[in-house]
């Protein structure tokens, strides 16, 4: 079945009040942080494929989202980046529709109109994006998530949650048009990003996964143990070793701890004022590069990790 530029399984299943989890990528998935906690929850509600684009090169430049090689059984097969729709069918509460995707280089408005024609096609009620991005937060203190809902009756799930608003301001991707037609639409809408610290850029973020899949299983009633804390625990504790023997990368993450405290404590009538960091500071953690003891650093235009 065409729908737009995705071509759907047919007969489309009959889904109840699906709900959307979409990850987009590269612009919010930094650590894969969205595409893994996705696949986690995939694997365990066995979630089928049930559609992708027809021609993928009308949006994508497969020079900077390259096509793969395997040999599988003994064949050469070769896969093609594209944006792919899966569904999970579950006995209690909405079905799950699973959304990777590619954020397009050409005609990003054809393929927002493709996504949201394809959304309607399917019913959805709910249109969450999730992801992560990275900021000048220490791994020495839970993962800050922050978020955003235009009705103010969601905000008891982001309480629920231990999920902050938030007021970023900035440039953004074509794919908003997917929330601005879902909120006109009456469509729920929902942001969950995990803040992940800039001076630790791997290629997998095995805390801030175990951080997003913490949040999706409390709302979706999955269990816990999905979220896999241990591995997260194991690698952070790789870069404090690299911290402690790094004195001027301790001093600044002292100063991170401190401004983090002080952000996130009880709001107190004796709290002085955030000292925010230095320029000189913010310039240097963005130059930070732990990439070469800790493995290489992920370049999503060059490997898309298609499905």
């Amino acid at each position: 079945m065409r729908i737009g530029d995705f071509e759907l399984d047919e007969p489309l299943p009959e889904l109840k009040d699906p709900h959307v989890l979409a990850v987009l990528r590269p612009w919010i998935d930094v650590g894969r942080v969205g595409t893994l906690s996705l696949r986690r929850i995939e694997r365990y509600l066995g979630a089928k494929e049930i559609g992708r684009l027809v021609r993928p090169g009308r949006y994508y430049d497969f020079t900077r989202y390259r096509p793969k090689t395997a040999i599988r059984r003994g064949k050469r097969e070769y896969t093609i980046p594209s944006t792919t729709v899966k569904v999970a069918v579950r006995e209690n509460g909405p079905d799950l529709v699973t959304l990777h995707l590619l954020e397009p280089h050409a005609y990003g408005e054809d393929f927002t109109d493709s996504v949201i024609e394809m959304l309607d096609k399917l019913g959805v009620k709910r249109y969450s994006m999730i992801g992560a991005m990275y900021d000048m937060v220490p791994h020495t203190r839970p993962l800050l998530v922050s978020g955003g809902s235009v009705d103010a009756t969601n905000e008891a799930e982001y309480r629920l949650v231990e999920v902050k608003p938030s007021d970023y301001e900035g440039p953004t991707t074509i794919t908003q048009v997917i929330f601005q037609h879902a909120e006109a639409s009456n469509i729920d809408t929902r942001i969950f990003v995990v803040h992940l610290p800039q001076y630790f850029q791997v290629e997998e973020d095995f805390t801030g996964i175990a951080r997003l899949t913490g949040i999706l299983c409390r709302i979706y009633g999955l269990p816990s143990r999905l979220e896999d804390r241990e591995r997260g625990v194991q690698q952070y504790s790789s870069l404090q070793n690299i911290v402690s023997d790094t004195s001027e990368v301790s001093k600044l993450l002292e100063r991170l701890e401190e401004r983090y405290d002080r952000e996130n404590a009880p709001s107190s009538p004796d709290a002085g004022p955030v000292t925010p960091l230095s320029p000189q500071i913010e310039e240097f953690l963005q130059g930070l590069d732990f990439g070469s003891d800790l493995g290489p650093l992920p370049d999503h235009d060059d490997d898309p990790d298609d499905e």
